[in-house]
């Protein structure tokens, strides 16, 4: 067996999923070839995946080095569950629990291991771990080596010295979600990788709606956005503990169901806010930028900075922690120029000279940023070196304030033009599939990357592309094939459109994916929730809200069908399936009294 076949096995026995995203197959080969690999990917993109199925298929130890105890134990909950063997070392275990940890790792008891970096400068520990067969090392949130990073944390620079202290040389892997170039260089330099594979994958998350709102009156307004997503998960990031503890008092006295998260707050209060917010005890949490890091809750569906962040890439990484799930999140920053004068003060605190330089050099970008009359996500773009050719990307508040019709003429004929060359054979899913440049198994095997549309659409979300077709149904400019429910077929007007002889003109698309049965989806996220408790894990950990919606919407009659959906493997079969055909099997017995 070959390495793609052992990643797919892996990735449907372990993940339920049966397609990779974009760069995940050449970032899993890289690193099962042996070669050293720094890898961008934005929050949400399945970093992650990328190191965890390499680990499972290498023989020996992979040690994963993370920042925050939280991630570590979000990130080994899952793994666990889809039934890997992991777990992790932190400040809370006593030294005899460590040691019994590493003796059982040294007996092949687990494939991963998470550390902290903090972890690695205590020589004793070191020399504990340096004799356990280690077949790769992962440091997450890379950019934390470089004083150029925004994170910048002193423990990373242990890293080297770690590598270079053991006998046997393991793969190095690197991941980030926001680096410019300059911190790649750096944080390449500093880790010691050697000519490392370099995957520069495309940041850009599509499902963000971008809104910057200038000189408003911020109370009123964040009461709007939170009356608009009632019921949903949001984070509200202040500047300040005072601004925090302010906020979180006046929002409580109106009745809404907050909590809150700064580093002034005793390490069980903020652990029971946070666990609050996680198990969907609370719908908000009000919060400095201490909050977030390795939280890896997927259903966030509004994110509002109530104060100028101090940075883009702060920035970045916070609004990047809504919609995980690849469902719309809309992102808020309140701009108001008194604001600035405070920032700059927080940061002119800073201890470093050199560090406060970088600092302020970064909040102007910021500052620009929020001035900007163009597109706020080209401007993010390109701040990281993703460039873009498009001048609007029709899902930020500058490129949404214009309420005047646009054509989509062009990329309903990059559609049009696929079905006409797959020769109406394939669904909707394949289609959106081949348009986005996504490899997979149907893929490949059918050699629909070759095709001269494969990829062309990159740029686009998957949901705007999926709201087109129902467009191009709706106005009849394409049928569904008789006894099929997503198979296109050409007709008289699709030619003519194809030929520019007629033009398709709309408003901006929703590009949220619809909810068909609400009911069966509440359903199941009580059952979800009331498992979670039980089982004392999270409730995305068990499934996310896209599987959950996923469920609802084709109602599973059998456990086949239930392992058709994404995100439903067979370990989660084998522990929850038989309950969730109960719950769709006694929904619809409800509806149908």
């Amino acid at each position: 067996m070959d390495n793609k076949q052992k990643i797919f096995y892996a990735l449907k026995k372990y993940y339920g999923f049966e397609t990779l995203r974009r760069g995940q197959l050449e970032i899993m080969n890289s690193i099962l070839n042996g070669i050293d690999t720094f890898c961008l990917m934005p929050t949400g993109a399945g970093k992650s995946i990328c190191y965890q199925i390499p680990a499972i298929i290498l023989q020996g130890i992979t040690i994963v080095i993370a920042p925050l105890i939280s991630l570590m134990k979000d990130q080994v909950d899952n793994l666990i569950g889809a039934g890997v063997k992991a777990t992790y070392i932190n400040s809370t275990q006593s030294i005899d629990t460590i040691k019994k940890i590493l003796i059982e790792a040294a007996m092949g008891e687990y494939k991963i291991l998470y550390i902290s970096p903090e972890r690695l400068e205590s020589k004793i520990f070191k020399d504990m771990i340096k004799d356990l067969y280690i077949s790769q090392i992962v440091i997450d949130e890379a950019h934390c080596v470089s004083q150029w990073g925004h994170d910048f944390r002193q423990s990373y620079l242990e890293i080297s010295n770690f590598y270079d202290s053991l006998k046997f040389k393991p793969t190095l892997s690197a991941f980030t979600a926001t680096a410019t170039e300059a911190v790649r260089e750096d944080s390449i330099k500093l880790l010691g990788l050697k000519n490392p594979y370099v995957y520069r994958g495309d940041i850009n998350r599509e499902n963000l709606n971008i809104n910057v709102l200038k000189e408003v009156d911020k109370l009123e307004i964040l009461k709007d956005i939170i009356r608009e997503n009632e019921g949903e998960a949001g984070i509200v990031y202040c500047a300040s503990r005072k601004e925090v503890d302010e906020l979180y008092y006046y929002l409580k006295d109106l009745g809404y169901n907050v909590g809150k998260y700064h580093g002034g707050l005793k390490d069980e209060e903020k652990e029971r806010y946070q666990e609050n917010f996680l198990y969907e005890n609370i719908d908000i949490i009000i919060a400095t930028n201490a909050f977030g890091m390795g939280i890896d809750k997927s259903n966030i569906r509004f994110v509002v900075h109530f104060t100028l962040p101090q940075n883009i890439e702060s920035y970045y990484q916070e609004i990047g922690r809504g919609g995980r799930d690849g469902e719309k999140c809309n992102c808020y920053l309140f701009y108001c120029e008194a604001d600035i004068s405070r920032v700059e003060y927080i940061i002119n605190k800073s201890s470093s000279i050199k560090r406060r330089e970088i600092q302020l050099r970064q909040f102007q970008a910021m500052i620009d940023y929020c001035n900007l009359k163009e597109c706020y996500r080209k401007y993010i773009l390109n701040y990281f070196g993703n460039e873009r050719k498009l001048n609007y990307c029709n899902n930020c508040s500058n490129c949404l304030n214009d309420d005047e019709l646009k054509d989509f003429t062009r990329e309903s004929q990059m559609i049009l033009s696929t079905v006409f060359r797959t020769k109406e054979k394939y669904g909707v899913s394949v289609l959106v599939d081949i348009l986005k440049g996504f490899k997979g198994p149907k893929i490949i095997q059918n050699n629909l990357d070759k095709l001269t549309t494969y990829g062309i659409m990159k740029e686009y979300d998957s949901g705007f592309i999926k709201d087109l077709i129902k467009n191009l149904l709706s106005e009849g400019y394409v049928d569904l094939k008789e006894g099929t429910y997503s198979m296109l077929k050409l007709n008289a007007r699709s030619m003519k459109l194809l030929k520019s002889q007629e033009k398709l003109v709309l408003k901006i698309l929703d590009k949220r994916e619809p909810l068909l049965n609400k009911e069966l989806f509440e359903a199941l996220k009580r059952w979800r929730k009331e498992k979670a408790y039980k089982e004392r894990i999270k409730p995305y950990i068990i499934f996310s809200d896209t599987s959950l919606i996923a469920i609802s919407n084709s109602k599973p009659k059998t456990i086949e069908e239930l392992l058709e959906i994404r995100g439903v493997g067979i370990k989660k079969i084998e522990a929850y399936g038989k309950e969730l055909l109960n719950i769709v099997q006694i929904t619809d017995e409800r509806e149908a009294k």
